[in-house]
């Protein structure tokens, strides 16, 4: 009885509302459980709404947002076509403002995915917030299906990042020295293609908890959370083998670093010291660095190892179930817009005639 005498000392709430502390435990909880690539986006998104909303409109960006106003930034960002060729309702003036303010990388035309992805986040935001939506209208919809189609009929298609399959990524690893930066970089590339093509969040957050020797130069890592299971179930793809040559760099470089908990990846010092851990975009710029220094021209980034492993597997007819429980595809139609114009032309598929 004393007890619950205690508990009427506490406040009362009401059910019928969320109170100001729970609302703020909600958005850490809502915060906490996107990722860090997401969450960046999403902000680079809202920034460069307000931004261009303030050179408009001369005021504020604030919520909700009119309809008017988004079909005002569509034509702002799309290119139509005119008599004068393929133009967009951008002034200049304003086009140059957002570049000196770095919040547009070059002046001209956004891409089509860039603007499509900007208003999903300014959806997403009325939904959090609650408010009416204008990028649900029919007007907007409407716009956005049509200008897809627009670009569509004049032949743009969204570029896609260079895959590193085999030979190039043998290219990346010949220039990786017996030097600790070197003996990481070679552990991380494979480690990252081997396993699956694994995406630069998961590299940089991979741990020693969830890394198990199971036999000489062989490995399981266990991956807990990724894009394609985010609840963290258990599920048997989750084990991912490290074997092979992929074994040996990562033996080489846990034994050459010391680390023995904690996460794999690190920064590597002048001198050869450790670091911090390896941020997201690190492995980005490791895999950049590795392809420049190797001559390879084009497009690449992380998420060309993926492409890359992806493409392999289909060069080498490995089925696609398989690749699949390596990559943690769910879906068919997902795993297969990795493949690369290369893949099918070494299928058979492609050679029905011959």
């Amino acid at each position: 009885m004393g007890d619950l005498m205690a508990l009427k000392k506490l406040p009362v709430l009401d059910p019928g509302e969320i109170s100001s502390l729970t609302a703020s435990a909600v958005q850490e909880l809502l915060e906490e459980g996107e990722s860090a690539n997401t969450v960046a986006t999403y902000r680079s998104a809202l920034k460069y709404w307000a931004a261009w909303f303030s050179v408009r409109y001369g005021r504020k960006l604030e919520l909700p947002v009119a309809v008017p106003v988004v079909i005002q930034f569509l034509v702002d960002h799309l290119e139509r076509s005119t008599p004068r060729g393929l133009v967009t309702q951008l002034p200049p003036a304003a086009d140059q403002a957002l570049v000196a303010g770095r919040y547009k990388g070059a002046l001209g035309p956004l891409a089509l995915a860039t603007v499509t992805h900007r208003i999903a986040v300014l959806s997403k935001a009325h939904q959090t917030a609650g408010m009416p939506n204008p990028c649900a209208t029919e007007a907007v919809r409407d716009l956005v299906a049509k200008s897809r189609r627009a670009y569509a009929k004049r032949g743009v298609v969204q570029r896609k990042q260079r895959a590193l399959t085999k030979e190039p990524l043998q290219a990346l690893l010949a220039t990786c020295d017996d030097s600790l930066k070197g003996l990481r970089d070679q552990a991380l590339l494979l480690f990252a293609w081997s396993s699956g093509g694994r995406r630069r969040s998961e590299v940089a957050a991979a741990d020693m908890a969830h890394l198990e020797r199971i036999g000489e130069d062989t490995y399981v890592y266990t991956l807990g959370f990724s894009k394609t299971n985010q609840s963290g179930a258990d599920r048997a793809e989750n084990a991912k083998p490290i074997a092979g040559r992929a074994g040996q760099a990562l033996t080489a470089w846990l034994q050459a670093s010391g680390i023995g908990e904690g996460r794999i990846f690190r920064q590597v010092r002048r001198g050869g010291h450790l670091g911090a851990p390896l941020a997201d975009g690190s492995v980005r710029d490791i895999v950049k660095a590795r392809c420049l220094a190797a001559g390879l021209e084009g497009d690449f980034s992380a998420h060309s190892l993926r492409a890359g492993f992806v493409t392999e597997a289909g060069r080498q007819q490995v089925p696609l179930a398989d690749t699949m429980a390596m990559t943690g595809h769910r879906g068919v139609g997902s795993v297969l817009g990795y493949f690369r114009t290369e893949a099918l032309a070494q299928a058979a598929v492609s050679k029905l005639i011959d």
